[in-house]
């Protein structure tokens, strides 16, 4: 059986907030992106629109299971983990490239980095 030190029980909480607060900023880049994007417009412009508000989805999704108090399984937070930095790194490569849309690509690529920051703490 492995013991937790606190200094390993300390990163944790605080790898996971950060994750968390990176998950939250990024949800509102990406709503705001999304918001902006004429739902009439190109077929890239619906690409992104669609990527955006699945990214706020996802990234606020994530944000709960790391807000909640009950002790998931680490598989489960891990799954999560990896799906939104998945999901975060694809709506990056979506904003690439858009006029006003830098924010929202920097937002999604600092959560997709918070979220392999807290998989790596993970056991």
């Amino acid at each position: 059986m492995t013991t937790t030190t606190q200094q390993e029980l300390f990163r944790y909480l605080e790898d996971r907030f950060v994750c968390a607060q990176a998950c939250t900023e990024c949800a509102r880049a990406c709503a705001l992106r999304a918001s902006l994007v004429d739902p009439d417009g190109t077929e890239e412009q619906e690409l992104v629109r669609r990527k955006g508000i699945m990214c706020a989805e996802v990234c606020d999704a994530t944000c709960r299971v790391l807000s909640e108090q009950n002790r998931l399984d680490e598989n489960a937070i891990r799954v999560q983990l990896e799906w939104c930095r998945t999901v975060c790194l694809e709506c990056a490569h979506a904003f690439d490239g858009r006029p006003g849309a830098e924010e929202g690509a920097k937002a999604c690529r600092d959560c997709a980095q918070a979220c392999t920051d807290f998989m790596a703490t993970l056991r």
